[in-house]
């Protein structure tokens, strides 16, 4: 299972260069069975990332570009009448695969962006009136445009709170960017790419976080977190019951695949900004974001 994991992030490195640990984290995010919200500028890999994940891993990959006139019969499906039957025959839309990236979500009204919330929460959709499950695993990567450009729609509340991580790919460096420039930013077409974890083996690596240890003394600490994010002058609200099941899961999942079969304090640490930031808003509008604000959290509670 850890070689398998290997293989795995060490391929999707060859493919999105000098984002280790934001490989790391989306890797992460699936085995602790969320959904990833990806926010940065456009042409630094977001799409790349979600293609290279779904490929390495052998499942189904359907990417929705998510515009203004979108609908939600566009994303879940709809049915359409049959003359030769004369009946009503249902059309499963883009949402029926096991990956979906929703790109530039934020594009799309909020009409358009809340036919994911049941199926992130539930794995099932609603149309008229007949519920559908979705297959498994399910994983939705959504990429969002910064809010200052022009043309979004930010997501609500209720919507952020469906993905278990953000993150941002940022700028690559120098040594990544003038590989990229050189054309050696792959060892070959995506489309060429071996499955490196098969879905019964992406199976078995799910399960596993799930036997994660946790003592009690982290629990502890990491309800002390959660706390203060409740208490704290710093933010309009705190870490929902929600919020604190990701942020567990999340750190199994950080432990395992550092080959631990129990959670330590710095499993937490290394995933709360990518699980608490988008979901606190801070009272303070300075220059500090909500990233540096839940980093700091880190350095004011101590560890039990």
């Amino acid at each position: 299972m850890h070689e398998s994991l290997e293989t795995l992030l060490s391929t999707i490195a060859t493919v999105v260069l000098g984002k280790q640990r934001q490989i790391r984290l989306a890797v992460c995010c699936l085995l602790a069975k969320g959904h990833l919200l990806i926010e940065d500028v456009p042409g630094v890999g977001k799409t790349l990332l979600s293609h290279t994940l779904a490929r390495l891993l052998g499942l189904e990959y359907q990417r929705i570009q998510f515009t203004s006139d979108l609908l939600p019969a566009d994303i879940l499906g709809s049915s359409i009448y049959d003359a030769r039957t004369h009946s009503f025959k249902f059309n499963p839309g883009p949402i029926f695969n096991q990956v979906i990236l929703a790109d530039e979500i934020n594009r799309s009204t909020p009409k358009a962006q809340s036919a994911l919330l049941e199926a992130m929460e539930e794995r099932q959709v609603t149309v008229e009136g007949e519920t559908r499950r979705l297959p498994e695993p399910f994983f939705v990567i959504a990429t969002q445009n910064p809010a200052y450009q022009v043309g979004t729609f930010p997501l609500p509340e209720s919507q952020l709170d469906r993905f278990l991580m953000r993150i941002e790919l940022g700028y690559p460096d120098q040594v990544s960017e003038r590989s990229l420039l050189k054309g050696e930013n792959r060892h070959g077409p995506l489309e060429q790419l071996p499955v490196c974890v098969m879905p019964t083996r992406l199976y078995e690596m799910q399960r596993a976080v799930e036997n994660v240890y946790v003592s009690d003394a982290l629990l502890d600490y990491l309800q002390a977190l959660i706390r203060y994010s409740r208490e704290s002058s710093e933010f309009q609200a705190g870490l929902s019951p929600r919020a604190g099941l990701a942020l567990l899961r999340a750190a199994k999942a950080w432990a395992l695949i550092d080959h631990r079969k129990a959670v330590l304090p710095e499993d937490v640490q290394a995933v709360l900004p990518a699980v608490a930031a988008h979901r606190l808003r801070p009272f303070a509008s300075g220059a500090l974001g909500a990233d540096a604000v839940v980093t700091g959290m880190i350095k004011k509670i101590p560890v039990l």
